[in-house]
């Protein structure tokens, strides 16, 4: 997750450089920091449900999927009621960065799966 994290910062620097504040939203550290947490705690989630509860760890892996979703959609209707500019460019930034992690998220968990099923056999 950190090396995901390094490469993003990475693009997002140079994105900032490049273009100025046309592509990123000003916000767009505080999203990364944002997503950087309820990635972790999902991730860490989902890994108590496969160490302690194998047998139910689509229940694990589900209910932190619906919290992270819960507090992005919180974190969006926040910025929105708080601020008017810029609201498109933020939304696209936030779901940008949702979809990367959450891709990081199944990757992470596709290979935990594959790591178990092969002791199994």
């Amino acid at each position: 997750m950190l090396l995901i994290t390094g490469v993003l910062v990475l693009l997002v620097t140079a994105l900032v450089e490049l273009t100025g504040d046309r592509l990123i939203h000003s916000y767009i550290w505080y999203m990364l920091a944002f997503f950087l947490f309820v990635t972790s705690f999902s991730h860490y989630v989902a890994h108590l449900g496969l160490k302690h509860d194998q047998a139910n760890l689509h229940v694990y892996y589900f209910t932190s999927m619906g919290v992270r979703m819960v507090f992005c959609i919180i974190a969006i209707f926040l910025y929105r009621f708080y601020h008017e500019e810029q609201v498109m460019q933020f939304v696209f930034n936030f779901f940008v960065l949702y979809f990367t992690y959450t891709a990081f998220e199944i990757y992470a968990l596709l290979s935990n799966l594959r790591r178990n099923s092969k002791k199994q056999i």
